[in-house]
């Protein structure tokens, strides 16, 4: 068919979440070692037009709502300016244990600037 798997574009939404950690200065690597982590606990995409094999695919991100335990990633995929799919995730933040915890507070900072 020439065009990428639905499933296929979760690990997209993933590595453009990290890519944003990292622009943020927070790095997923040293949120773990601090003893959190953020869980998918919700994830929409709605698919505008297929990607095609070997396209490259520009990621939007920005951040959504925020509470005291989960926040919102929103994502935009574009090809050549073209809108190909768009996505939301929701996030829960987990303490080493697996237990639900307060999400840092340079995630509520960043996002409701």
């Amino acid at each position: 068919m020439g065009v990428i798997h639905h499933a296929a574009y979760l690990p997209y939404l993933e590595e453009a979440r990290l890519a944003y950690f990292r622009e943020l200065g927070h790095p997923y690597g040293e949120v773990r070692r601090d003893g959190l982590e953020a869980p998918v606990l919700e994830i929409a995409v709605q698919y505008r037009r297929p990607l095609d094999f070997d396209e490259e695919v520009e990621i939007h991100l920005w951040g959504g709502a925020v509470t005291r335990t989960t926040f919102q990633l929103a994502y935009l995929l574009t090809v050549t300016g073209e809108v190909r799919a768009t996505a939301v995730t929701v996030h829960g933040c987990i303490d080493v244990n697996g237990k639900a915890s307060r999400l840092p507070s340079w995630i509520a900072e960043v996002f409701i600037e």
